[in-house]
């Protein structure tokens, strides 16, 4: 209660100090478009090296524009600091130096956006400043900032209100900023490598490309249902045999389905399809993306992300998933076998399974129970089998597994990609497996795509396609543990 009396007391003087503004200064206190010629950090860059006598000799004017974020001295003189989008600078007013003006900086509150017109120069301490000559109010902050030296207390509050966390905590606003530079990265990769950008539908009439839950919604003029994307996958392949050859797509996806640490129903992929590629080209193009979004936080690719350093500069090691199987836990799923049989080697190993499962389905299994976590360095590991693998190419020596592959780094998954199934006769056996699945219980198994299957019919060359979640890959390269500190606003109950 005490708490609230005292943010209604900092509420009403700044509604005091604004009317202030607009009857005693004549001010408008919520400002207009101004003009700026410097950033904070350009600044920094420019000047940090020059001496005080230099920069008195040569005087540098600029205009520069931001959010005061901390305030000191009364009287004649004042410090504060200045922010931008790029960082953070020191402006020193004096009242003799401002005249009538100065009242805007006196008056002014923390959270207040300030326009400055001055020279730079150096303090005795050598801290590099903007000695102000003029001062024009932009906007008014009629709440309090968050305390920056305990920044927000509840949690909750972070990711609900993201402009208080942008507001109290640098690093979070550099993570979003990485964020954006992971992406151009990506884009500019993908780009010199002769991929066009496209957009496919959200909404579409059946959720295919994935397993998983889709958000249903509701069409009110064509009176149909209609789901939102769980993948871009199908759509992407049509446009492979229209004959766009290479495209990609990054973008929102939309799951019905838990939330944890590592998922948001809302989350951003990016896929790519390129025609004549098979799985080993898209391995040496996931590197490559890989190490490209890396360089946007390290020179030498080198991240460190909970303690543990990553090498994303050295080879990607490639390894077929049942050898890693045998490596961790013994158990030799080359030979083949019946599903009982395979029941048999996960009831001797503890791993539970569906009654519906076939073998492939234990071999993916045992992969996760035994191997997926101890995946610290990136690791590429191919051979998924074919029954966990509805849209990939059967692998030509051994059909019982597929040409397929995911990336794992610190024991989680960070994309998915293989020779894609082009072969329309093959791809409804493989869709009318998964319905068969459905039926006995896997209520996240895909169901027939007529349209996609006739696309198939007229000719797709063959293919190689890639998966890659955007969001974890921001989370492995700027540290961050969970999800929600990856986009700016995560899904939140009400």
């Amino acid at each position: 209660m005490a708490e609230e009396k005292a943010l209604n007391d900092q509420m009403r003087a700044r509604r005091q100090k604004m009317k202030a503004l607009q009857d005693d200064l004549q001010i408008d206190p919520f400002g207009h478009r101004f003009d700026r010629d410097s950033l904070a950090a350009d600044l920094h860059e420019k000047y940090d090296n020059k001496t005080q006598e230099e920069l008195e000799a040569n005087p540098v004017h600029v205009i520069i524009a931001g959010r005061m974020v901390a305030k000191r001295g009364a009287g004649k003189v004042i410090f504060a600091d200045f922010r931008d989008r790029s960082g953070q600078i020191q402006v020193y007013a004096r009242r003799d130096d401002l005249g009538d003006n100065y009242p805007i900086i006196k008056r002014s509150d923390l959270g207040d956006f300030i326009g400055i017109a001055g020279t730079m120069m150096k303090t005795e301490a050598g801290e590099l400043t903007v000695l102000a000559t003029h001062l024009t109010h932009l906007s008014k902050a009629l709440r309090p900032m968050p305390d920056k030296y305990h920044g927000i207390s509840d949690v909750e509050t972070k990711y609900r209100k993201r402009y208080l966390d942008l507001i109290a905590n640098n690093d979070s606003l550099v993570r979003f900023q990485q964020r954006s530079k992971i992406i151009a990265a990506i884009r500019k990769y993908m780009d010199e490598h002769q991929f066009m950008e496209v957009e496919t539908p959200i909404l579409q009439t059946q959720a295919g490309g994935a397993a998983a839950k889709p958000f249903i919604t509701h069409h009110n003029a064509l009176n149909i249902d209609m789901y939102m994307r769980i993948a871009t996958e199908l759509y992407l392949k049509r446009l492979i045999v229209g004959g766009m050859e290479r495209v990609y797509e990054i973008g929102r996806i939309f799951r019905n389905e838990g939330m944890d640490a590592k998922h948001n129903p809302e989350f951003t992929t990016m896929e790519s399809y390129a025609a004549y590629f098979d799985f080993h080209d898209v391995m040496d193009q996931t590197e490559g993306i890989f190490k490209a979004a890396a360089a946007v936080v390290s020179d030498d690719l080198k991240v460190t992300y909970q303690g543990v350093e990553i090498d994303l500069n050295k080879p990607f090691a490639r390894k077929h998933m049942v050898d890693l199987i045998k490596e961790k836990s013994g158990v030799d799923f080359w030979p083949e076998m019946s599903v009982e049989e395979a029941q048999k080697l996960a009831d001797d190993k503890g791993v539970k399974y569906e009654k519906f499962w076939g073998v492939g389905h234990i071999i993916n299994a045992f992969f996760d129970e035994f191997v997926e976590d101890t995946l610290v360095q990136p690791t590429i590991v191919y051979g998924h089998p074919v029954e966990v693998s509805p849209l990939a190419k059967k692998n030509a020596e051994d059909p019982r597994f597929t040409d397929r592959f995911e990336i794992f780094i610190m024991g989680s998954e960070y994309g998915n990609a293989f020779t894609e199934l082009n072969d329309p006769i093959d791809q409804r056996a493989r869709f009318e497996a998964q319905v068969a699945e459905r039926e006995n219980g896997n209520d996240e198994a895909e169901g027939i795509d007529e349209d996609f299957i006739e696309a198939l019919e007229y000719g797709m060359p063959p293919t190689g396609g890639l998966g890659i979640g955007i969001d974890r890959l921001v989370m492995l390269l700027t540290d961050t543990t969970t999800i929600r500190d990856a986009i700016l606003f995560p899904t939140m109950r009400p």
